[in-house]
């Protein structure tokens, strides 16, 4: 491979037209890669969401409700799934849940009128179809839907944009052969690291292609938008630190088996409730031996230190985090468990405060608010947590000095650019001076700065790719963001629905702390980018949180999370 590099090299030193086709790759990988981000987004955000249709309730007029998620809260309230406008009902009187072998249950939810199936008052019973279900008085009947109806609705599921996985991974293999002849070309001292780095990044994701196709899953939009990213980072990895090519491919591989270990506990409910309580229980766990056992580095005690491997045990809590949040809607209708989760998520925000690690702690209760949201549905409580918040921040501030050091640099960094503006100024400077299209791979200059690949990296890549292919890595997460948008109101579990609301917003408010502190328009927090900064334990962490957000894909023969019929229900 070395004697095949050093001929590569010589030849394009000695063909003036193939550097010239250097400098014009500057044009090209914008481009390509707004293709690649354009297929994507037409495949996650223009296909029909078709409503599904589960079971039908028939009720005494000889009237039928369509039944059109796996959980649905019955009641004469407008916000509930199925809504019977009676005065007897309750606003919100029942939940009806349908497993993944086809059972149901029917839950009381604290209604006035009671529920009754086949006559007996029940508060959890299971329930088949041809049951009698009284609310309140008024009975309905569980009625399945017909086998047309089954089909006409598995017809439906495949109508989308006609948009091929294999022809759009095809253009990111392009993309990433092109870079990394650029950056062989201008790194010829770490050419052999940086081509072994990309043969094996483009083996991993042709290979979890191929094991999803034997799986019978078409969809690769949305583990395609995360290898373009971790493109970028295996790039900035190649420019700011190749001799860690080695270690951010490992992190990549562990990344990804994390993600088919978190899809394989979402394809069964009842099995992703018992792990979520293993996740809580091992998030407090990791986060209280980093407080015993820690090491400090930067100001933050938030690093762990085994022989000669550290890693951040904070990243590893956001997975155990949106866990602990996710849950179906029977437990959503109790208010205990609501306020568990308030004191959970107190509990992990004040670890992180004590370990200085503000930005992750910020990023929880971001989080925290979302989820508490899509919980509650109660503004008074998200306002209650924001002030309690917005007080302990400021005791933070005047206890902390590390924090209120980097606080009060915000927005005053040319005042002190030799000091605490450092490097926010000499980043401001790095993405003015790449212009809109870069200098060119590995011709920068800010990887001299601290940081540049980890809380700069959207500097790092404005100055070398370009500032068009900077804000197109920011694309990627918000079209991450408006796919999730666009799925949860069809989602079939508030589950799925909760835990890839609460795992993009990590996304995207990663992104945002990142691109914004880099900018001067937010303090800078030391928040990576998803996929693009270097860093193991953030690279594990984001492959894992896309399981959630893959789980809530609801087209058809998409979601890895989602069970396919069998070959004798396939023939049924």
């Amino acid at each position: 491979m070395q004697e095949i590099l050093t001929k590569f090299l010589d030849t394009v030193e000695q063909t003036p037209a193939l550097l010239q086709l250097d400098g014009a790759l500057r044009y090209v990988f914008p481009l390509l890669a707004l293709v690649i981000l354009i297929r994507c987004g037409k495949s996650l955000l223009m296909f029909r969401r078709e409503p599904e249709v589960w079971a039908w309730l028939a009720g005494p007029t000889g009237d039928r409700i369509p039944v059109m998620h796996w959980e649905s809260l019955i009641g004469r309230g407008k916000g509930c799934d199925v809504t019977l406008e009676y005065p007897t009902i309750s606003r919100t009187h029942a939940v009806l849940t349908r497993y993944d072998d086809g059972s149901w249950t029917i839950m009381d939810a604290g209604s006035t009128g009671g529920v009754f199936v086949n006559g007996k008052q029940q508060s959890l019973s299971v329930v088949r179809f041809g049951d009698v279900l009284s609310f309140g008085g008024v009975e309905f009947t569980l009625v399945p839907i017909t086998q047309e109806q089954e089909r006409i609705q598995a017809e439906a599921r495949t109508r989308r944009a006609v948009v091929r996985p294999w022809l759009t991974l095809l253009l990111l293999t392009l993309f990433q052969m092109l870079a990394c002849a650029q950056l062989c070309v201008h790194l010829p001292e770490d050419a052999e690291a940086i081509l072994s780095g990309f043969l094996a990044l483009i083996a991993v994701e042709w290979g979890l292609f191929a094991l999803l196709r034997l799986a019978k899953r078409r969809s690769f939009d949305v583990e395609t938008v995360a290898f373009f990213l971790t493109t970028m980072g295996l790039c900035v990895v190649s420019t700011s630190a190749p001799d860690s090519i080695r270690k951010e491919l490992i992190a990549v591989v562990c990344g990804i088996f994390a993600y088919l270990a978190v899809s394989w506990s979402l394809r069964d409910l009842e099995r992703a409730k018992k792990i979520r309580y293993l996740a809580a229980a091992g998030g407090i766990l990791l986060l209280a031996a980093n407080l015993l056992l820690g090491v400090e580095k930067f100001g933050a005690k938030n690093w762990m230190q085994f022989g000669g491997v550290s890693f951040q045990p904070s990243e590893l809590v956001k997975i155990c985090f949106v866990f602990a949040g996710a849950s179906t809607l029977q437990r959503l209708m109790a208010k205990r468990n609501l306020i568990l989760f308030i004191g959970y998520s107190a509990a992990i925000c004040g670890c992180l405060a004590l370990m200085n690690d503000f930005g992750t702690a910020i990023i929880s209760f971001v989080t925290f608010l979302i989820i508490a949201f899509l919980r509650s549905g109660n503004f008074a409580t998200i306002a209650l947590a924001c002030a309690g918040t917005g007080f302990a921040g400021v005791l933070a501030l005047q206890f902390k000095p590390y924090a209120m050091k980097r606080f009060s640099a915000w927005g005053h960094v040319w005042e002190n650019a030799a000091t605490t503006g450092y490097s926010q100024t000499r980043a401001l400077m790095c993405i003015a001076s790449g212009g809109l299209f870069g200098l060119g791979a590995g011709k920068g200059w800010l990887h001299h700065v601290g940081a540049a690949d980890t809380d700069l990296v959207f500097a790092l890549v404005s100055e070398e790719w370009g500032l068009l292919l900077a804000v197109l890595c920011v694309a990627a997460i918000v079209i991450l963001a408006a796919f999730v948008v666009r799925s949860l109101p069809q989602g079939r579990s508030c589950f799925y629905a909760i835990g890839a609301a609460s795992a993009v917003t990590i996304y995207v408010v990663q992104a945002m702390l990142n691109v914004f502190g880099t900018t001067d328009i937010l303090p800078l927090t030391g928040v990576t980018f998803p996929f693009v900064s270097n860093g193991g334990s953030s690279m594990i962490c984001v492959w894992g949180l896309l399981a959630f957000i893959k789980a809530a894909d609801t087209r058809q023969n998409a979601s890895f999370a989602i069970r396919l019929p069998g070959r004798k229900e396939a023939a049924a």
